[in-house]
């Protein structure tokens, strides 16, 4: 912090630190909420995108679960940072909120696409709006607690 400004990298980092309160409040809708409702089982895109994108391969249906939380938490951390960087250029509220949870998503379906992860074309009506209800309630959770706690001044 400079003369009362709050640098890029202390944005970026305030935005790491709500993206993983945002993955929880997400992580929580869909236990509570999207998963009976839906009756969707358990979803282990974030292990098997870790397991495409590096060299880390799980050898127990354990070490699979682990993989998949610390990855799923990971890949949270984005959000935030995106998030943070939106702040620091002025970005705050719903305006920022829906302007990551754009560029980020359509990112994360596109990356996902391209290394054969994702099939898009192929997901039902549900499967689409249960992908993009949870990680928008991500990006809700992450812009309320920058906005609120992490940075209420602005």
């Amino acid at each position: 912090m400079r003369n009362g400004q709050v640098s890029t990298g202390d944005m970026i980092v305030r935005g790491v630190v709500a993206g993983v309160a945002g993955t929880v409040v997400m992580t929580t809708f869909q236990k509570l909420v999207e998963m009976p409702l839906t009756k969707r089982g358990d979803s282990y895109a974030p292990a098997d995108f870790a397991e495409k994108v590096t060299p880390v391969r799980a050898s127990s249906p354990e070490g699979r679960r682990r993989l998949n939380w610390v990855t799923h938490f990971l890949l949270g951390t984005m959000w935030g940072a995106a998030y943070g960087i939106a702040a620091a250029r002025g970005l705050r509220g719903q305006k920022a909120v829906n302007a990551v949870f754009g560029v980020v998503y359509i990112g994360d379906v596109a990356l996902n696409t391209a290394l054969g992860l994702y099939r898009p074309l192929q997901w039902s009506a549900k499967d689409v709006l249960v992908d993009v209800v949870d990680k928008y309630v991500q990006a809700q959770g992450t812009g309320a607690v920058f906005d609120r706690i992490l940075d209420p001044a602005r």
